[in-house]
């Protein structure tokens, strides 16, 4: 029997939402309500001096006003926290992780990817020293090429490098994989490690996000195998910019989503996509909208583009310069 799908949004209450979260809500809605699935929220606020008060509220109130209805209680990371401890401990105790003094020069020293410097010497914590080590997994698997389930087959990356070609047949069978950083030296825990255990948690084994996080996902998914977990089923979409490599984000001051006109925004939505979907005026409500986008909702029609421009009154990038 196949397991019952499991989706999830999972925004950043760093600032409201804008028109490409907006976008990656309704994909991951719809591929979710389209396999009679289950469609959770997560507010992803670990980087919590990053995230601003009252946001979350915003979010959630977004959503509901285009129809976005999710399932469950919405999760907090920042009210996880002794959850993810357990985990690195655990590991810890395993000898799975270590404690790591290297810093970004020091590992832009060694060819800008950190060479398991760390993993063998035993550091040890103490009260004098807590803010001098990070922790991280001892990886044991390596980054492999993935299909994703809309950008088609993906080749690991092991540099940071842009999402200029995901959908590219791969052509590279494996590669290693840095010891990853579980909980930073400032004390905060790691997204690659909470996306992960949240994921997990919830049972999430469907994910659809959008493509500025395609190169991360070999990495990932190695995490996933090296702490023994079910990996679930990765679909990227395009991201939109405003000009090429420029995507819209909160941090960019990215316009918020006008809330007056949901209908609107998802036709807007769907047609980026790349669905030739009808006007606003076709549809009496929100609900018979929603209804027609799972209804047609087919993630070989998604276009196989890594970023998409949109208007530039979608961001102040140009009226003021980063």
């Amino acid at each position: 029997m196949h397991k019952k799908y499991v989706g999830r949004f999972a925004p950043s209450p760093s600032g409201q939402l804008h028109f490409g979260s907006l976008v990656t809500a309704v994909a991951s809605y719809l591929d979710a309500k389209s396999n009679h699935g289950t469609w959770l929220l997560r507010m992803e606020d670990i980087d919590e001096p990053r995230c601003i008060s009252g946001v979350d509220k915003d979010i959630l109130c977004t959503l509901e006003k285009h129809g976005l209805f999710w399932d469950g209680d919405v999760i907090y990371q920042s009210q996880q926290h002794q959850r993810y401890q357990e985990v690195v401990d655990r590991l810890l105790q395993q000898g799975l992780a270590y404690y790591c003094t290297c810093t970004r020069k020091q590992i832009k020293a060694m060819g800008g990817v950190y060479n398991g410097h760390c993993r063998h010497l035993g550091l040890a914590l103490d009260s004098n020293n807590q803010d001098q080590f990070a922790i991280r997994l001892t990886m044991t698997r390596p980054l492999q090429a993935f299909e994703d389930v809309i950008m088609g087959n993906v080749t690991p990356i092991e540099s940071e490098a842009p999402c200029d070609s995901p959908h590219q047949e791969a052509t590279t069978a494996n590669s290693s994989a840095e010891d990853v950083v579980i909980k930073r030296r400032d004390g905060l825990f790691s997204y690659n490690l909470v996306v992960i255990l949240d994921d997990v948690f919830q049972g999430v084994n469907h994910v659809i996000r959008g493509c500025d996080l395609l190169d991360v996902t070999p990495l990932q998914k190695a995490v996933y195998q090296t702490l023994g977990y079910e990996i679930p089923t990765y679909g990227h979409i395009p991201v939109a910019a405003v000009s090429p490599g420029r995507k819209l984000s909160k941090q960019n001051r990215a316009a918020p989503v006008n809330n007056t006109t949901p209908k609107e925004n998802l036709v807007r939505v769907m047609q980026f996509l790349g669905f030739d979907f009808p006007a606003a005026s076709s549809f009496n409500d929100i609900s018979a909208l929603l209804a027609h986008a799972i209804a047609i909702w087919d993630r070989k029609k998604v276009v196989k583009t890594p970023e998409i421009i949109v208007p530039q009154h979608e961001s102040t990038y140009y009226s003021e310069p980063l």
